[in-house]
């Protein structure tokens, strides 16, 4: 029985033009090689199969394929197949060149990311084979906005047990990372009638850009020692706090000042958004109870999993107030836009212990680089002093008046990609200006960790 077309080897697009098949054939082939759009080492069809899909004679296609081996722009070798040869490559006239891509840093003390060469691949992977061999087929349909049930099931549970969250499996929303998340509630609060939203003196400005982008203005709060002040709430529709563990200040929110800003939403009915980007991550003592816990009517707890597992997963959730998940999820649209095998995976993971486990074994890794941070920083410069909580996966360090730009531009020119809290600071903050930088001891792999101090200590002043 003949092969169809269907189940024949290796796709090609390819139209044979001018006079006579075999020509037609060999000028198509000669010209996406000459233009790159076949990549040096692409293997081609079989002459055979190419004759297949073409409906022409496989003599037709041997033929083309021996006349541009014979020219040097094909190989072909008994057990390897036909394939592009390896040269240089001449872009047409007229392309634009490829922008170079920036040589990446030696060392990466940016503040936002975990250590990725602990990813828990193994564990993840028993995770999802055991998801996928669980879920039933229409779990791979086209799904309910708000997630699977599975996953906001299992992170009711872990929300509840260790972040103190009060959560409802049918008022969680997960949504492909934070910043969507931020987006849906602009969209969301925007659509209420909503005009300000209040944000953190210190913070990441993309955050304000997405609120803006949904039409809302953004706000400023004062800062001191004691965190951001919610005494200038007062005209602000809803606020936006890291309540736990201040970014990139490094300081929980007062517990007076926790209590005045639920007060404020209870009193004016507004909406407290609060990212709990890192919560797992306290290394004296238990981490702070979420802040919805107070309040969970009016408070919207968002986490993520960018931090204790990887930002690549894009995934992260909301605890929404009762009425609002039904809006937000009607802003995020018809059907689930988060990868399915990814969700079952992390609500096994979770449901497993396998996301405790590991949550406790980074949780050791990076406090042993903060104390080792710490310690440096002490011995080496200490013009720099160690600011903010024993928690997360940055520190702040203070620097001298004048200092945080040179410092900042010396590390460049040493190969250290690094932060300076200029960069994290609202053009209205209304707080006293500081210089310091925000040093992220999360991204180095464990054998690279004690040269990015050496780089560090470097820079510093003293």
């Amino acid at each position: 029985m003949a092969e169809s077309w269907a189940t024949l080897g290796l796709d090609l697009h390819v139209e044979p033009t001018g006079p006579g098949l075999r020509r037609g054939l060999t000028d198509a082939l000669r010209e996406a090689v000459r233009s790159g759009r076949l990549a040096p080492g692409t293997r081609l069809p079989s002459s055979r199969a190419l004759a297949a899909d073409l409906g022409i004679a496989r003599n037709t296609v041997a033929d083309a394929y021996a006349d541009l081996a014979a020219e040097g722009w094909l190989t072909a070798r008994q057990g390897s197949g036909t394939r592009v040869a390896e040269r240089r490559v001449v872009p047409p006239t007229g392309t634009a060149p490829h922008p170079r891509t920036p040589a990446r840093p030696a060392y990466d003390l940016r503040p936002g990311s975990p250590d990725l060469t602990s990813f828990p691949r193994a564990e993840w992977l028993k995770a999802a084979r055991r998801a996928l061999t669980a879920a039933p087929h229409h779990a791979l349909d086209y799904g309910d906005p708000r997630g699977r049930p599975e996953l906001r099931a299992a992170l009711a549970g872990y929300l509840s047990r260790a972040r103190g969250v009060r959560a409802d499996p049918e008022r969680i929303v997960v949504c492909a990372g934070f910043a969507h998340g931020l987006k849906l509630l602009g969209t969301v609060l925007r659509a209420r009638g909503a005009r300000t939203v209040a944000v953190e003196s210190y913070g990441l400005d993309a955050h304000a850009r997405i609120l803006t982008g949904s039409g809302l203005d953004t706000a400023a709060l004062p800062f001191d020692r004691l965190g951001t002040d919610p005494a200038g709430l007062s005209g602000a529709d809803a606020v936006l706090l890291t309540p736990a563990h201040q970014f990139p200040m490094g300081v929980p929110l007062h517990r007076d000042r926790r209590t005045a800003v639920v007060d404020w939403a209870r009193r004016t009915g507004g909406l407290v958004l609060e990212d709990d980007y890192d919560g797992e991550f306290r290394y004296d003592r238990q981490p702070v109870g979420a802040l919805q816990g107070l309040d969970p009517d009016r408070v919207v707890h968002l986490g993520t999993a960018s931090k204790s597992l990887a930002p690549g997963l894009r995934l992260a959730w909301m605890v929404l107030p009762p009425g609002l998940a039904q809006e937000v999820a009607a802003a995020k649209g018809g059907v689930d836009t988060c990868g399915v095998l990814d969700q079952l995976t992390l609500a096994e993971f979770l449901t497993s212990g396998a996301y405790d486990r590991h949550v406790r074994s980074a949780r050791l890794r990076y406090r042993r680089r903060r104390d080792a941070l710490v310690a440096a920083v002490t011995a080496r410069a200490p013009q720099a002093r160690v600011s903010g909580i024993a928690a997360g996966l940055h520190v702040l360090l203070r620097l001298p008046p004048g200092t945080e730009q040179p410092v900042v531009q010396a590390a460049h020119w040493r190969g250290l990609a690094l932060h300076g809290l200029a960069r994290y600071t609202h053009p209205a903050a209304r707080a006293e200006p500081v210089e310091a930088l925000v040093v992220g001891y999360g991204t180095p792999p464990d054998h690279a960790w004690s040269g990015a101090l050496d780089a560090l200590c470097a820079v510093l002043p003293g």
